[in-house]
């Protein structure tokens, strides 16, 4: 075996294994970002994944540490550690994601294929598989392209009664948008009931949707049969992992159409082992936490911005909680542009740009919202004096 006498040869000349990866203090210190030009931000605005989602506390980042430092079989990860992510939650199979929008092509593709190797094999390309998903028009959303990248096509209803009118021997599933809920007219215990009366799995992307806690089992209790949540998000765990909680027979689907599965559609949808074990101690404790304690801290951090810019002469601010995604405290402020002379998209460019760099709630052009449940600790001070000089300046200009 010439190879691998040669490969063990070259492996005597290197350095013992602790010498190939030195723990310097220095590189310990080392400014990544400062090094490439990069600019960290306050993140006033949430967990959105243009600014990288949430951060992992301690407890999380010591997982992900720790599973860095072994070789383990994967499947054998993947199982224990979906068992007891269900068993912590409540649900009867949970699997770790690339995310949300990962767990919506998996589930999908569990769907599609149940445990069938052809048809495993062969996603996109349908042939001989049920093809239509059902959703409601109000619920069409950008990240249903996660769900039709497994070449099924969207039939779009607005009532019950068209929805059932829409059931046919083509259709494979009931998709639904969590966060749409309040916008849909078959309201989500409906729909995982018209799932049951029909025979038709039922999905929910449910991807921003904790806190509450509550709502990491409330859906599955609900009746639907497929539900994801991002990790990146509330839960604080890896930006790049989610959550596919349902049945176990979908589950085990999924699995089949993702790694270490090669000719599969989830292939690349790679969960290392890092994030496996980081997502389960990111569901342990977010189930642990003294969730009214945080709510509290999220009021005392609004209302102290409230007070700092209200303090300007024209200037109002409310505090709003929206009613499902990111469903926490934040700040909404307003001011009269004759007093105070800037717009809203003008003071989001200057606390962009300003030092430290700071970003709000992206999309609002009449007014400001803040968030602030991502800040970290003694950023909300930093916050509201630098709102409030970006404001008083506007309005001594008036």
């Amino acid at each position: 075996m010439p190879h691998r006498r040669s490969f063990l040869q070259g492996l005597s000349s290197l350095p013992l294994l602790g010498g190939l990866f030195p723990r310097t203090a220095q590189a310990a210190r080392r400014d990544y970002f400062r090094e490439l030009g990069v600019r960290p931000v306050i993140n006033a605005a949430g967990t959105y994944t243009a600014l990288t989602g949430s951060l992992m506390p301690p407890e999380v980042r010591r997982a992900w540490e720790y599973a860095s430092r072994h070789y383990v079989r994967f499947d054998e990860l993947h199982d224990a550690v979906g068992a007891r992510i269900a068993a912590l939650i409540g649900g009867e199979a949970a699997m770790v994601t690339a995310g949300a929008a990962s767990a919506l092509t998996l589930g999908t593709a569990a769907c599609l294929t149940g445990a069938n190797r052809d048809f495993i094999r062969r996603l996109p390309d349908t042939a001989g598989m049920k093809t239509e998903v059902i959703i409601q028009k109000s619920h069409r959303f950008g990240y249903d392209h996660a769900v039709r990248n497994c070449g099924v096509r969207l039939v779009e209803v607005e009532t019950r009664e068209e929805l059932e009118r829409a059931v046919n021997a083509r259709t494979l599933m009931m998709l639904f948008l969590n966060a749409n809920d309040p916008v849909g007219k078959i309201p989500a215990a409906e729909f995982a009931g018209l799932g049951k009366k029909l025979g038709l799995p039922t999905f929910t992307d449910a991807a921003a949707d904790v806190p509450p806690v509550e709502n990491l089992s409330k859906y599955i209790k609900m009746g639907f049969d497929l539900v994801t949540f991002s990790g990146g998000k509330g839960l604080c765990g890896p930006q790049s992992a989610g959550l596919l909680l349902g049945r176990p027979d979908l589950i085990r689907a999924a699995r089949l159409n993702t790694l270490p599965n090669s000719d599969t559609i989830g292939r690349g949808m790679k969960v290392n082992k890092e994030e496996l074990l980081a997502m389960l101690a990111a569901v342990e404790l977010y189930l642990q936490r003294d969730h009214q304690a945080d709510w509290r801290e999220w009021e005392k951090r609004v209302k102290l911005i409230q007070d700092s810019v209200t303090s300007i002469r024209g200037v109002t601010a409310e505090v709003y909680v929206p009613p499902i995604a990111n469903h926490v405290p934040h700040l909404r402020i307003r001011w009269d542009q004759s007093a105070v002379k800037t717009t809203p998209v003008e003071a989001v460019r200057q606390l962009r740009e300003g030092d430290p760099s700071i970003e709000l709630v992206p999309g609002p052009r009449d007014h400001l919202a803040v968030g602030v449940w991502m800040l970290q600790p003694g950023e909300d001070k930093i916050v509201a004096r630098r709102l409030r000089q970006v404001l008083r300046a506007a309005a001594a200009g008036a």
